[in-house]
């Protein structure tokens, strides 16, 4: 291995960063062992056409866009502020509602107003759900779990726990349950994730922070050289995804 030119590249790999939701700069470079569900599709059977939907959280909009919604009955929040540019740029002017926000789970729309919630892989208060949306309205979300690449995080940073320990399926339910929804469908998957080179690695932990705090090539050196070693020998590193859906309805 060359040491001086393998630092030189995991360097301009942690500097690169990412607008939006973007994985492509990992195309060829990562698998991801498909889940049990498809969570788009599961938006799709329950979304009609004359729903106001609201996505909280929408990143860069790139899923949201797929769904093809009425953009006059669609609106976004985003906490992010190069997002939230990105959607004052993209969606605002096709009509979209675009709500800047400060906490992930803020909601500034009128009590009552949405038929369908959906809320990929961000922050969330069940009770401000349930007074946002009208009766029999529905909350769809596909959540990161507690465990989350742990043993990839922990090999890096050994002194490393769970951001958000309490985001669990179990804790998800019973929230929505105390707060008044029926749950519709409820579903839990350990996905594997495999890299194929450590260039990948270490862009994935540079924007993935809340698992790899303070993450820095330098400071992880010694064990990326590790991980190029077990790569050399079986041409790839795997960890395993913590992934959960939860459907829940206001009665």
């Amino acid at each position: 291995m060359n040491i001086t030119k393998l630092r030189k590249i995991w360097i301009h790999e942690q500097k690169i960063g990412m607008k939006g939701w973007n994985f492509s700069h990992l195309d060829g470079r990562w698998f991801n062992e498909k889940l049990p569900w498809d969570y788009r599709t599961l938006i799709l059977k329950y979304l009609h056409d004359h729903d106001m939907l609201l996505d909280m959280g929408t990143g860069g909009g790139e899923l949201l866009s797929s769904f093809h919604h009425l953009d006059s009955l669609t609106a976004v929040t985003e906490a992010w502020q190069p997002n939230i540019e990105l959607l004052q740029q993209t969606l605002q002017p096709r009509g979209v509602k675009v709500y800047p926000v400060t906490n992930a789970d803020e909601l500034p729309v009128e009590d009552g107003s949405i038929d369908i919630m959906t809320n990929s892989h961000d922050a969330f208060n069940p009770m401000t759900v349930f007074n946002k949306l009208k009766p029999k309205g529905l909350f769809i979300t596909e959540q990161v779990g507690a465990t989350n690449n742990f043993s990839l995080s922990q090999f890096l940073l050994p002194d490393y726990q769970p951001a958000f320990p309490e985001n669990t399926l179990l804790n998800t339910m019973n929230g929505f349950q105390q707060a008044g929804f029926n749950i519709l469908l409820e579903q839990q998957a350990f996905s594997e994730m495999k890299f194929f080179d450590v260039g990948a690695i270490v862009y994935y932990a540079s924007i993935i922070p809340w698992e790899f705090p303070n993450f820095d090539v330098n400071h992880c050196f010694s064990k990326l050289l590790d991980l190029q070693r077990m790569i050399n020998c079986q041409g790839s590193v795997s960890t395993h995804e913590d992934r959960f859906v939860m459907i829940a309805q206001r009665p």
